[in-house]
């Protein structure tokens, strides 16, 4: 089992920058893809980023790209996810996921772990 816990988010103007970190606890998150997701009130969990074990794949949602960067530091088991640029769109509970494969995929189904969440909200 892999436990996961998000931190980082908060309520932020648009324009700003937060960054969120997802902590591995249990098992390590050696071998295995990671991945953010987000949740907004009444809509379906929507892929983010992911990024594989070694850290030289990534993937970013194209509502994302070139604001957002995935990375990852295995010594720490942590998984982060910098944002730039937040826009009020951003707005989300923000979900960290592992699983069990190193294969980046884009289906939130397919990861094989959450954690619970981290609150992001961006004021216009």
């Amino acid at each position: 089992q892999v436990q996961l816990v998000e931190s980082g988010g908060g309520l932020v103007q648009a324009g700003a920058s937060l960054r969120l970190s997802c902590a591995a606890s249990g098992r390590t998150l050696s071998s295995r893809a990671m991945g953010w997701s987000r949740q907004a009130p009444g809509q379906d969990r929507e892929f983010v980023a992911a990024i594989t074990w070694s850290g030289s794949g990534t993937d970013y949602s194209s509502s994302v790209k070139g604001r957002f960067t995935i990375s990852r530091l295995n010594a720490k088991n942590t998984v982060y996810l910098q944002m730039i640029g937040l826009k009020p769109e951003d707005t989300a509970v923000y979900y960290c996921a592992a699983r069990i494969q190193n294969s980046i995929v884009r289906v939130p189904s397919l990861y094989d772990y959450w954690g619970q969440g981290t609150q992001v909200t961006v004021s216009s």
